[in-house]
């Protein structure tokens, strides 16, 4: 029960933080040209790895899923790192658990696009 209290504040502290530090200035910034316009780490790497089509893509609701699939990442990756005592282990463990979970919810939400018919020349 502890670990869910955990799980759940971890989230909630998150992505209110995200929100309010990440999500709410992008979306100011939508009306800026594209040189000045600030991006997400995340939606660069969708873009990079993935070839989403962006001009099919909601932008506000991508960064919502970006969002909520980071703030879910990292709450798992604390809610794992807290059955571990040592805190050297706490470390190798969270690194190595938020590394593949980065990388298979990202994945997911390529997959989601894909089911859409949102990416490019069907690169994957």
């Amino acid at each position: 029960m502890e670990e869910l209290i955990l799980f759940v504040l971890t989230f909630l502290l998150l992505f209110v933080t995200y929100q309010l530090f990440f999500i709410m200035p992008l979306k100011k910034d939508k009306g800026k040209k594209k040189k000045q316009k600030k991006e997400l780490l995340e939606i660069r790497y969708l873009k990079s790895r993935y070839d989403l089509d962006f001009d099919q893509i909601s932008y506000p609701q991508l960064l919502q899923l970006c969002c909520i699939t980071s703030c879910l990442d990292m709450s798992i990756a604390v809610t794992i790192v807290s059955f571990v005592d040592s805190f050297l282990w706490e470390i190798a463990i969270g690194f190595i658990v938020i590394i593949l979970l980065i990388f298979m919810s990202y994945h997911l939400i390529y997959l989601f696009y894909k089911k859409k018919g949102m990416v490019k020349n069907g690169k994957h």
